[in-house]
């Protein structure tokens, strides 16, 4: 069955992963910007990481005829560093001008920590003066709730923001409700330790039973990920009885009716 992978972090994975991607049907694969593992020590390493998002592995990708998008940013866990992370902010201008680029992102807050929110704000507002789509990243586990809150306050705060072309990702079952609600789009991370298996993450469709405003992801990066969890969800779909129109909106037709927001998006075949 055709899908979007609309977030994973392809600089960390093989090639074997490009070969497994497209022979599970992927059409196309999106890649925000994240941390490496390990904080970098100057604004050139993150130049030099943006044109490995936009040039590099775009080419990488082409091999296995997978297109390749990227997401351009300094994430929350880089954020502490004020002056470092304005001086990468200035960057981000320039990257947002290349033809894989959907936007900013993988923007949000990790620990909700006062220069988190002060980055955040920033890249919230750089976004809509350029007129960008926006990708937020929400904490993990017990700073998820509150993060996840502050992170609504604060996008509801700038004038000119649509909801609409925001995405929040990492929702789970005390947090989806409130980012739907708000007219925002919602991702739903399927990750074997800290986020959603794909039976939990079923659950959660069941459950609330709208599949509109709503995408999954595997965000597979250098820790223990799968870049196969997608797949995976749709076998439980099937499983639980979706039907095959059901299950290609969900993971088809809902990415692509938000990334063709940017005109940087084509359609996969």
């Amino acid at each position: 069955m055709r899908y979007i992978e609309p977030h994973a972090h392809m600089v960390s994975r093989t090639t074997d992963d490009y070969t497994a991607l497209v022979m599970a049907g992927c059409k196309a694969v999106c890649e925000p910007a994240f941390w490496a593992g390990f904080d970098r020590s100057s604004v050139h390493g993150f130049r030099d990481y943006f044109c490995q998002l936009t040039d590099y592995e775009p080419r990488r990708a082409a091999k296995f005829q997978l297109p390749h998008y990227s997401w351009i940013c300094i994430n929350a866990k880089e954020a502490e560093d004020p002056v470092f992370a304005n001086e990468v902010i200035e960057l981000i201008p320039e990257f947002l001008q290349r033809q894989n680029v959907l936007g900013v992102g993988e923007i949000g807050l990790n620990k909700n920590s006062v220069n988190e929110v002060a980055i955040f704000e920033k890249q919230v507002a750089l976004a809509i003066e350029h007129d960008q789509l926006i990708l937020v990243h929400t904490p993990h586990l017990e700073d998820k709730l509150k993060g996840t809150r502050l992170i609504l306050d604060i996008l509801k705060s700038h004038q000119g923001l649509d909801p609409n072309r925001v995405l929040i990702d990492h929702v789970e079952e005390h947090t989806i409700r409130q980012v739907l609600d708000q007219g925002f789009w919602g991702g739903i991370t399927l990750y074997p330790e800290s986020k959603c298996t794909p039976p939990r993450a079923v659950d959660m469709l069941e459950h609330y039973g709208d599949t509109n405003r709503l995408w999954m992801n595997s965000a597979c990066d250098w820790g223990v990920s799968d870049p196969l969890a997608l797949p995976k969800a749709i076998l439980e779909l099937r499983r639980r009885g979706f039907s095959e129109t059901a299950i290609d909106r969900f993971v088809y037709q809902n990415p692509v009716e938000f990334l063709s927001q940017s005109p940087n998006f084509v359609v996969p075949e």
